[in-house]
């Protein structure tokens, strides 16, 4: 690896145009922001250093046994992938190991455009990502005391806006002139009646010397073609800043060893595809190779490169098909449990579930047959106690090994008894001790652990519904002293109130439109409207943990602590027996 002649902006610009530069595989997805990328030409602008970059000059035999991607010239921030890139393997590339996000971002604001969800604007919603161009104003340094240049992403209408303190350029535009002849800068200057503002005129010159002449781009070149060599230097070099995940180095590996499936393609869809299962989850690339190294029986299964060798790569491409249908079928199966990405506080307790459905051939009829009722309801009673347990958070490597040899001597149903017992007494124990089982009544109103509490206390909703988290008592009446005191509250009582009101035992799972209909209505009036008949009214209360008690506002402390009372038995009843 040899330091080279350093190049200009507008060099690597045709090389990333021509795609004589590309990306491999193991890179990740660009994630700077429009300020960073605007801190970045301030910086090149003032002639601070931007950091040396390292290439991978890659033969043309060497190209056609790795996959290359291409810079994002337009990025979406709905849509981050990068393009695969189609090379005839007839020439060398050269593949860029370090300073990705940065040739990126001068890559998008010289030739591209930036596009960022508009705050509060639904994701599917295409206005929701008005496309902006990188734009430099000319007439007024930057506000902010770190910067001294004014560079903004704008949209082509918020640019045309202009004042005795604005006039934004578009930096791309600095392409179409002709650095060897100076007169077309001053020709624009004339034009927009710029020629005698000092500032300008400077700002102008300055951002087409920095592009076209000087030699910023400092760079080491690497030129062994061994993957292994070249995949240490990677690491190195990115060990600092955003860590670099091993699922980024397996998705480089498997992508070059898979003979058969791009593996990049496979599991970054396959991630989008089981995100948009019900509501909508969180799950990403580590969970899918963790889950791989789990289903395949992998002895090892951390996240280290040497478990990421051919072999295992081939097997899991052999199998992913069937380790796909298992993490989807586990995924839609916690879907009508009524978990999604706010509700699921550990997307490794999937894992097991996954394993099991694997080893036992079963697929998505697994959700909804009635032959598979009752194992259902053991894995949904399962899932919730190693939330609540935290079972799987931390290193959860060891837990995961544990479950999986219980559950492959254990294939005749899904062993949530023998797990308990394995685990009895260990750090991991699924037992809850009556302490416990008070403080999960702590829990409260939209808080990460809340529903698991709740969907133990109400095992009978059918969660292909939607269930919100209700106060009974509206939180609304809960906003002031003097509120409570005019309604009825007695003083001694108010503290005790406003400390408990968000509480679980203040809390029900309702039908979202059910909910939205009580809205802020006294409960008893509520109640009374939706429920005139008293059989109705009586299985309502039946349900919801109310049989016996006064309902009234007034007596919120009594309400209170005789529903924690109630809830607090049928916790003990689920969980210790």
């Amino acid at each position: 690896m040899s330091f080279q002649t350093p190049i200009t902006i507008y060099d690597a610009i045709k090389n990333i145009s021509s795609r004589k530069y590309l990306l491999p595989a193991i890179q990740r997805e660009f994630v700077w922001s429009e300020d960073q990328i605007e801190r970045l030409f301030d910086s090149i602008m003032r002639g601070y250093p931007i950091g040396s970059f390292l290439f991978w000059k890659v033969s043309k035999e060497s190209v056609k046994k790795y996959q290359f991607y291409e810079f994002i010239c337009h990025y979406h921030q709905g849509k981050t992938h990068n393009q695969k890139a189609v090379l005839l393997g007839d020439e060398e590339i050269i593949s860029v190991l370090d300073g990705q996000q940065r040739l990126t971002s001068l890559y998008i604001a010289l030739k591209g455009s930036y596009a960022s969800k508009v705050p509060y604007r639904r994701w599917n919603d295409p206005a929701a990502f008005p496309k902006k161009y990188l734009y430099l104003n000319l007439l007024k340094e930057a506000d902010d005391e770190d910067l001294n240049y004014d560079f903004r992403f704008l949209t082509e209408e918020d640019a045309k806006k202009r004042d005795e303190n604005t006039f934004w350029f578009k930096v791309g535009d600095i392409l179409n002139f002709d650095p060897q002849d100076p007169s077309q800068i001053n020709d624009y200057l004339i034009e927009n009646q710029l020629a005698t503002n000092k500032f300008a005129s400077r700002t102008l010159f300055r951002l087409s010397d920095v592009i076209f002449k000087r030699p910023i781009i400092n760079y080491y070149l690497e030129e062994d073609q061994e993957l292994d060599k070249v995949l240490n230097v990677f690491i190195r070099v990115n060990s600092g800043g955003t860590q670099l995940s091993y699922s980024d180095l397996l998705l480089s590996i498997a992508t070059a060893q898979w003979d058969e499936k791009d593996a990049r393609e496979e599991i970054i869809n396959f991630v989008d595809e089981i995100n948009s299962v019900g509501r909508g989850f969180s799950f990403n690339k580590d969970f899918v190779l963790k889950t791989c190294l789990v289903l395949c029986d992998f002895n090892d299964i951390r996240f280290k490169v040497d478990n990421f060798n051919k072999q295992n790569m081939s097997v899991i491409q052999d199998n992913w098909d069937k380790i796909k249908e298992s993490i989807r079928t586990s995924i839609e199966l916690i879907n009508t449990f009524g978990f999604d990405y706010q509700t699921l506080t550990s997307n490794n307790a999937i894992i097991p579930i996954a394993y099991y459905l694997y080893k036992k051939d079963l697929n998505s009829s697994f959700v909804t047959s009635v032959n598979f009722k009752n194992e259902r309801e053991k894995i949904k009673k399962w899932l919730h106690i190693v939330l609540l347990k935290q079972t799987f958070g931390g290193n959860s490597d060891y837990i995961l090994s544990v479950t999986r040899d219980i559950i492959r001597q254990n294939l005749n149903g899904f062993p949530v008894e023998i797990m308990k017992q394995r685990l009895r007494g260990t750090p991991k124990s699924l037992d809850f001790g009556d302490e416990e089982i008070e403080n999960l009544l702590e829990y409260k109103y939209g808080k990460k652990y809340t529903f698991s509490v709740l969907a133990l206390l109400y095992p009978t909703l059918d969660y292909n519904n939607l269930f919100h988290q209700d106060h009974i008592h509206p939180k609304s009446f809960f906003t002031s002293r003097e509120k409570l005191l005019k309604l009825g509250v007695k003083p001694e009582d108010i503290d005790f109130c406003l400390e408990n009101y968000n509480k679980i035992p203040n809390l029900q799972l309702l039908e979202g439109n059910i909910n939205m209909s009580k809205s802020a209505k006294p409960f008893v009036e509520w109640l009374d409207e939706n429920y005139k008949d008293d059989t109705a009214k009586n299985q309502y209360k039946e349900l919801h943990y109310l049989t016996g008690l006064d309902l009234s506002i007034v007596n919120f402390k009594e309400f209170f602590c005789k529903r924690r009372e109630m809830m607090k038995n049928r916790l003990r009843q689920i969980l210790v027996s």
